[in-house]
C-alpha cells in the first residue's frame, strides 16, 4: 500500500484581528502561502524527501517580507537582524540548528547545512556565520533585510521599553511538518525572533525539542509563538512524548501541550503530522497563519478559524 505524501505550513501565530486585516492583506498572504505549498509538495510528488520538501517550503516563506524570518526578520535592541533556524529528520533523529545568523538569505538552509555537514546540532553567531559561507549558502546585504514597518516597530518599542513578541504584531516564525513517499518524516522552524529582543537571544525555533522535533515512530512538529515558554515547556518534544509513551492521538497529545502551553502564561500554535499520517494545525491565539495539502486533494489554507479550499 503506497503512502500518502503530505505537508503543512505555518507563518505565525498570536493576536492576528480579524477586523484589521483588509482584504488585499489576506490575498497577499494567501499567495505566500500556497507558493510555499506548492513549492513543497511538489518536491515529495516528484519522489523528493521530506526533509527537501521542508526546507524548500521555509525557504518560500523566508524569502517573503510578510512573515518573521529570513528577508522579513524583525530588529533586536542593538538594531541588527539575528535569524535562527533548526531542522530534523525523523528517520534518524538528525537535525541541525543555527542562532544568532546574519546576512544569510535562507537561515533554513544554513541549519540543514548543519545537519548534513557538521559533528553537531547546534552553531551560533560567528561561528555560525563562518560555517555558513563555508558552506557557500547563498548572502544578502543589510539593505535586502531592511524594511520600514520593521524600523518603525523597533523605534515603538524602544519608546515603550519593551520587548515585542512576534505573535502581538501578527506576525511570526515560519515552519514545516511533512511526510514522504516512504513515510520518513521531517520538521522545520525558522524566525527572525523579537523585537528589541536582548541581543544575542536564542529562540526555541533554533532548539531541537522545543520549537521544533520529528521522529518516525511518532509525529515532526513545529511550533509558533512564545518562544520562551517552549523552551520551557519543552513543547515539541511533549508532544512527541504523549503519543509515544502514552500512546494518545496526535489531536488529544497537541490538546494538551497547548493547554500545558496557556497554563505556564504561553501563547501561540502548533503544526504537525504523526507517524500513522494523522495532521493537526492547532493554535491557542487569535489566529494562525497555516496551510496544508495531502495527496490528490486541494490546497487547504487559513488565518483564523475558517479554512478555505483552492484548487
Amino acid at each position: 500500500m503506497s503512502i500518502q505524501h503530505m505537508i503543512a505550513i505555518h507563518g505565525g501565530a498570536g493576536t492576528i484581528l480579524e477586523e484589521k486585516l483588509t482584504n488585499e492583506e489576506r490575498d497577499e498572504y494567501y499567495e505566500v502561502l500556497k507558493k510555499s505549498l506548492e513549492v513543497g509538495y511538489s518536491c515529495l510528488d516528484e519522489g523528493g524527501t521530506s526533509i527537501e520538501a521542508v526546507s524548500a517550503s521555509i525557504s518560500v516563506l523566508e524569502d517573503s517580507i510578510l512573515f518573521n524570518a529570513g528577508r522579513g526578520s524583525v530588529f533586536n535592541s542593538k538594531g541588527l537582524i539575528e535569524m535562527d533556524a533548526s531542522i530534523m529528520n525523523g528517520k534518524d533523529l538528525s537535525a541541525g540548528a543555527v542562532s544568532c545568523l546574519k546576512n544569510i538569505k535562507n537561515p533554513i538552509y544554513a541549519a540543514k547545512a548543519v545537519m548534513e555537514n557538521c559533528d553537531h546540532v547546534l552553531l551560533c553567531a560567528e561561528g555560525a556565520q563562518v560555517f555558513s559561507k563555508e558552506n557557500k549558502l547563498d548572502l544578502e546585504p543589510d539593505e535586502y533585510f531592511f524594511s520600514t514597518k520593521r524600523w518603525d516597530q523597533l523605534v515603538t518599542a524602544r519608546k515603550k521599553g519593551q520587548i515585542t513578541l512576534d505573535h502581538s504584531e501578527s506576525i511570526g516564525t515560519v515552519g514545516a511538518v511533512a511526510m514522504d513517499s516512504k513515510g520518513d518524516l521531517a520538521a522545520g522552524t525558522s524566525t527572525g525572533g523579537l523585537t528589541n529582543r536582548v541581543w544575542g537571544r536564542c529562540s526555541d525555533s533554533s532548539l531541537i525539542g522545543s520549537g521544533n522535533y520529528a521522529n518516525n515512530k511518532t509525529c515532526a512538529v513545529s511550533c509558533t509563538g512564545t518562544g520562551d515558554t517552549f523552551i520551557k515547556g519543552v513543547s515539541a518534544y511533549d508532544l512527541s512524548a504523549l503519543i509515544e509513551y502514552q500512546g494518545l492521538s496526535l489531536e488529544d497529545s497537541s490538546r494538551l501541550v497547548l493547554e500545558k502551553l496557556k497554563n505556564n502564561g504561553g501563547n501561540g500554535g502548533l503544526i504537525s503530522i504523526s507517524a500513522k499520517g494523522e495532521l493537526v494545525l492547532n493554535y491557542i491565539s487569535k489566529g494562525m497563519y497555516r496551510g496544508y495539502k495531502k495527496d490528490k486533494e486541494s490546497f487547504h489554507m487559513g488565518i483564523f478559524s475558517e479554512m478555505i479550499e483552492v484548487k
